[in-house]
């Protein structure tokens, strides 16, 4: 168990990198951003694809359609909305809206996956759910006291920041509930050639989505430096970064982690990942977060943990506890 939790701690610290990317490098685009990590991380996935060619053979059409969709909403655009946001607000309200992500997802499956998973009683979702949007008010609150502290302050771009963060986590909550459904209907493929896929499929978009930014910038005054940007060195080497320690080394270290221990307490691990994005948003702040900030971590964690242990009531055990 030890080991597993190692494990869980070191994929949420290498997740907790994509946070920072946008922040080290303010002055990209946040499209270029997402194209660019996804182009490295699709260059990746052709050797292992190599490997995994046999059970990729029997991919049929409609498989390779939906891995093309599952890549648009869960990397590239997620990517997109998530580095826009960022870049837009700074670090820790983004990242403690991405924090609530096993809520939402539960939430999500509660409505529309409930016949398959069960339902989480409503009656115990809804007091840590009102905790977690109590800690997340008390970090909207910190961020909105600082930015008004600020000369040239731009409200504006602070709240399309937010809703940015809020399409991120739409797209992150769609991911992986049409994804466990695609795996639980084909019980069949392997899990570890379906992420491959998935990355196969994001090579063509990056690469397409790359062609599509450079183009627009041909024609926009002044035109941004394609096709690395002004810092060549720094931006190739945080995508390699990106695609290799949190795309590829994160997951594994994450299904390492899920070998080991119970789906229960793994899914509660999966905070690390919030923890460490705060962490790292701080350290280039070169600031302590203050009392109000950490008191609102404080809460999203407490909501998160709680509701993690909530366990699904499905249909036949409704039906008992209706009779008695």
């Amino acid at each position: 168990m030890l080991t597993g939790i190692a494990f869980a701690l070191a994929a949420g610290t290498l997740w907790g990198l994509v946070f920072i990317a946008p922040l080290l490098l303010p002055d990209y685009p946040a499209a270029l951003l997402s194209v660019g990590r996804y182009l490295a991380f699709g260059l990746i996935a052709l050797p292992l694809a190599w490997l995994d060619r046999r059970e990729l053979a029997h991919l049929t059409r409609a498989d390779w359609r939906e891995a093309l969709q599952l890549s648009l909403v869960g990397n590239v655009l997620y990517y997109l909305f998530l580095a826009s946001a960022i870049q837009r607000t700074g670090g820790p309200l983004p990242t403690m809206l991405i924090g609530t992500l096993p809520v939402v997802i539960a939430i999500s499956a509660n409505l529309f996956n409930h016949q398959r998973d069960g339902r989480l009683p409503w009656g115990q979702l809804l007091p840590p759910l009102l905790v977690m949007l109590a800690g997340i008010a008390c970090v909207n609150q910190a961020e909105l006291a600082s930015l008004a502290q600020q000369p040239g302050r731009d409200m504006a771009r602070y709240a399309s920041g937010a809703l940015m963060a809020l399409l991120a986590v739409a797209c992150w909550t769609w991911y992986p509930i049409r994804n466990g459904n695609w795996l639980r209907a084909h019980p069949q493929r392997k899990p570890r050639a379906w992420a491959t896929a998935q990355g196969l499929a994001t090579l063509p978009l990056a690469v397409l989505g790359y062609a599509l930014f450079w183009a627009w910038q041909h024609y926009q005054a002044p035109a941004f430096a394609m096709p690395l940007g002004p810092r060549p060195q720094t931006f190739m080497l945080m995508m390699l970064a990106v695609a290799v320690l949190a795309s590829w080394l994160g997951t594994l270290c994450w299904n390492e982690a899920s070998q080991r221990l119970p789906t229960s307490l793994a899914g509660q691990l999966i905070v690390f990942e919030t923890l460490a994005a705060l962490t790292f948003a701080y350290l280039l702040r070169g600031q302590w977060p203050d009392g109000l900030t950490l008191l609102g971590i404080g809460l999203l964690l407490a909501g998160v943990l709680r509701a993690m242990r909530i366990r699904p009531v499905h249909a036949g055990d409704e039906k008992k506890l209706a009779e008695a």
